[in-house]
């Protein structure tokens, strides 16, 4: 049974904060931040606006894009680092607000891979006939656990939702392969202290990532059957230009075939694939019957990455 994205949708808050505006907080600069991560401006949720209502903005739009209804849901997997409160999760607040009757919930915790590792679990659910159809949610509210006094993290972070509903595709469409890996001795370079600040390792993190998001994307693509050359489109993790580009070119992918979101958002974590998927769509930058590649890593550390044919 093939399983593939049947509907995205994505939701970033109004509030732009620009590199100007960083100046005048902590001791960078525009070009500075423009030279290192290809970062302009970011997207920041008001105090009172949480995961759970980004989430429910990015699941109604995907719901809608897929055309089905929220009771015919059979599970929401929601990834984020950054959930409203420990609990209730943040899935079962999207199950209510949305009216998702039928649908199981729960979260998922694998930081900005989390989407990923979303995807991949609510593809073995359906695959293996238990459900028809999967909405996994990747938010984060990164903004409430940044130390806005740390140039090295908070000129990276923003706020959003992206969201994609999973369900049965053609044989020759969907998921094609995946692949998921950790490596827990490396949580010391990307995590959350006492203080409850984000905090990371920047040097060691990059060098761990320049690496691993072109080596699980050359492996999915070998585990599919296909060359390099098949791939159409790639939809890496927005979390630095350097570190994206670094995959493009490994894969010798086109400028205009890679997504690019992280100028205007920044790192959305767990959402920034599903939203950089969601506006790639929107803007016509992939077509039915095209090979996507979408890669991510975070704290955990965590990747993961899938090979899929595009469409329905």
């Amino acid at each position: 049974m093939s399983v593939g994205i049947i509907g995205t949708g994505h939701y970033a808050p109004d509030n732009i904060v620009t590199n100007k505006d960083l100046e005048k907080m902590v001791d960078t600069t525009d070009e500075w931040i423009r030279s290192r991560t290809g970062i302009e401006e970011r997207r920041i949720a008001k105090d009172d606006e949480d995961s759970s209502d980004m989430a429910y903005e990015a699941a109604k739009l995907a719901l809608a894009d897929a055309n089905i209804t929220a009771e015919e849901l059979d599970l929401i997997l929601v990834a984020t680092v950054t959930p409203d409160t420990p609990f209730p999760s943040v899935s079962c607040m999207i199950q209510e607000k949305l009216g998702a009757t039928n649908a199981a919930s729960m979260d998922v915790s694998a930081a900005c891979a989390g989407f990923m590792y979303g995807v991949i679990t609510g593809q073995q659910f359906i695959q293996t006939g238990v459900y028809n159809h999967v909405l996994v949610i990747g938010v984060d509210k990164l903004s409430k656990i940044t130390d806005w006094t740390d140039r090295n993290t908070c000129v990276l972070l923003g706020d959003g939702a992206g969201a994609a509903v999973l369900g049965k595709v053609s044989d020759d469409k969907g998921i094609l392969s995946f692949e998921l890996g950790s490596d827990g001795s490396g949580g010391k370079y990307l995590y959350q202290n006492e203080d409850n600040y984000l905090v990371m390792d920047g040097s060691s993190v990059f060098k761990f990532a320049v690496r691993q998001m072109p080596e699980s994307s050359i492996n999915v693509i070998e585990k599919a059957g296909l060359k390099k050359e098949d791939v159409d489109y790639l939809v890496p993790h927005q979390a630095n230009i350097r570190i994206m580009e670094a995959a493009r070119k490994r894969l010798g992918i086109p400028e205009d075939r890679m997504a690019k979101t992280v100028k205007q958002y920044g790192n959305n974590s767990s959402a920034s694939i599903p939203i950089a998927l969601s506006e790639s769509l929107k803007q016509g930058k992939i077509k039915d019957g095209d090979v996507i590649v979408m890669v991510g890593f975070g704290g955990g550390l965590t990747w993961g990455a899938v090979a899929l044919r595009w469409g329905k």
